[in-house]
């Protein structure tokens, strides 16, 4: 991790946001943070300069952080990058409407800063793992009815582009990678969003849920649950 990374903190608390960014700021791997008050802010630093990581408080003058995380992922400019909600809201109907909107991570109010910046670096690096891969290497793979062709960041389910964010696609494309292997949540939340966190592993359910409703019948057939353990993508 290093180069010009900077982060873009849209909280309109200002001592959370200097939190926030001291926190960024003051580590063993420094990463550059700028903070704004407003959606209105935030966009007009957007259209200067797009940022390695944002970093959204739910509820903001303007448009609220869930807003801006569907625009942002429905942006092909900034679909790619990491977006981590900060919010004091920490029911489980909230957290869902933020990884539903595309977010890759939810950390509830209050937080440990330390907490804060290691699920920040884990994002990064999976980000950098993403876009180092090779795009064009690869063959068609084909599961049954599911089709992902390569240099492709989409799926097809009977000839039909299935409409996912970039965590889904990242969880289908690992459980097709691991078919027929009983995976725990603690290995899928390490390989996907990329740390071990205690009790977030239901973050697991709730991008597993969300998939298999978007793959339909074929989700219902190939994902299935293994009790007290996890999941597994089964292919015969």
């Amino acid at each position: 991790m290093g180069g010009n990374i900077v982060i873009y903190i849209v909280e309109d608390e200002q001592n959370i946001r200097e939190l926030v960014m001291y926190a960024l700021e003051n580590n063993k791997t420094p990463l550059p943070a700028k903070g704004f008050e407003s959606s209105k802010a935030f966009e007009k630093a957007m259209a200067e300069e797009l940022p390695d990581l944002v970093i959204f408080d739910v509820m903001l003058p303007g448009k609220d952080g869930l807003t801006l995380t569907k625009e942002m992922r429905e942006n092909p400019k900034t679909a790619h990058i990491p977006i981590l909600i900060l919010s004091a809201k920490s029911n489980e109907y909230d957290k869902v409407q933020g990884l539903d909107n595309g977010a890759d991570d939810y950390l509830a109010k209050p937080f440990s800063p330390m907490e804060l910046v290691a699920r920040v670096k884990a994002l990064l690096r999976r980000s950098n793992n993403d876009s180092s891969k090779s795009s064009s290497s690869g063959d068609t793979k084909e599961m049954g009815s599911l089709v992902h062709l390569p240099g492709s960041k989409e799926f097809m389910l009977d000839n039909q582009v299935v409409d996912l964010t970039h965590k889904e696609y990242q969880l289908l494309e690992y459980f097709i990678q691991n078919h027929n292997i009983a995976l725990t949540r603690d290995q899928i939340l390490n390989a996907i969003w990329g740390y071990d966190y205690d009790g977030e592993s239901r973050t697991v359910d709730v991008h597993v849920s969300s998939l298999k409703k978007k793959l339909g019948d074929f989700g219902s057939e190939c994902i299935v649950t293994k009790r007290s353990t996890g999941y597994m993508f089964k292919v015969k």
